[in-house]
């Protein structure tokens, strides 16, 4: 397990999160949350919540909790079933291990609107690269 200081800088360095207007705001118990305000940058041109945008924020979360582990991942894989929409407010990606193996970790992901909506769910299959 990475201690908090390791990890701020972790999330720090992720420039295409930042670029996303995306932050971490939980990892304990072996789940990470994921936040993004809605915003230009993120709606489709019907002013809803872009899947992109659904996608990427789910991504971050997923890759986050795999990191937790102080070993470096990518994504193999991952699936979003999109259930509703949105056109306003913050939305939350909450991530939770399934499985943690010694090169694949597979997580279960929550999207959720400000009100606890559920917005979307996934399934992510993250790649370990080796130690960080």
């Amino acid at each position: 397990m990475i201690d908090q200081e390791t990890f701020d800088a972790l999330a720090r360095a992720n420039a295409f999160a930042v670029y996303n207007g995306i932050s971490l705001r939980l990892l304990a118990d072996g789940r990470a949350q994921a936040v993004m305000e809605m915003g230009p940058h993120s709606v489709n041109p019907y002013g809803r919540l872009h899947g992109g945008a659904i996608y990427t924020l789910a991504d971050c979360a997923g890759g986050a909790l795999c990191r937790t582990d102080g070993r470096r991942y990518v994504t193999l894989d991952g699936t979003v079933h999109f259930i509703r929409s949105t056109n306003h407010g913050t939305i939350t990606a909450t991530a939770s291990m399934v499985h943690r193996g010694r090169t694949t970790a597979l997580v279960d992901i929550q999207i959720t609107d400000q009100d606890g909506t559920l917005l979307a769910r996934g399934d992510f299959t993250f790649f370990c690269l080796g130690d960080g």
